[in-house]
């Protein structure tokens, strides 16, 4: 059983034990705390699809954060403009949360 679930404008296919890195999810929450998403777009049950519109009714992913605050890969951005020395290099790196899904409920 899996489902389709949206979580801060992204799409992320949940399946119960499966792992997820999501945009970080703010400061309340500690590691081993229980987070619910219920914006649920589909939901597959051995076969048997509920599609939403826009989602469904009653279906919920309850989650477990793991680990609260992981840093993503760095990104260079690196900017220039040909012959008038204008150079400028900047780097990024995202903040995740890693999340624990612990059951998909249609």
């Amino acid at each position: 059983m899996y489902a389709i679930v949206e979580i801060q404008g992204q799409q992320f296919k949940a399946e119960a034990g499966k792992f997820l890195y999501v945009h970080y999810l703010g400061e309340k929450t500690e590691q081993g705390a229980t987070v619910e998403f219920d914006r649920v777009l589909l939901v597959d049950a051995d076969g048997a699809v509920k599609v939403g519109a826009p989602t469904v009714e009653g279906a919920k992913v309850v989650c477990e954060v793991e680990t609260p605050l992981v840093k993503g890969e760095k990104v260079i951005v690196f900017k220039k403009k040909r012959r008038k020395g204008y150079r400028r290099k900047n780097g990024h790196r995202q903040y995740f949360t890693k999340v624990v899904i612990k059951d998909v409920v249609a």
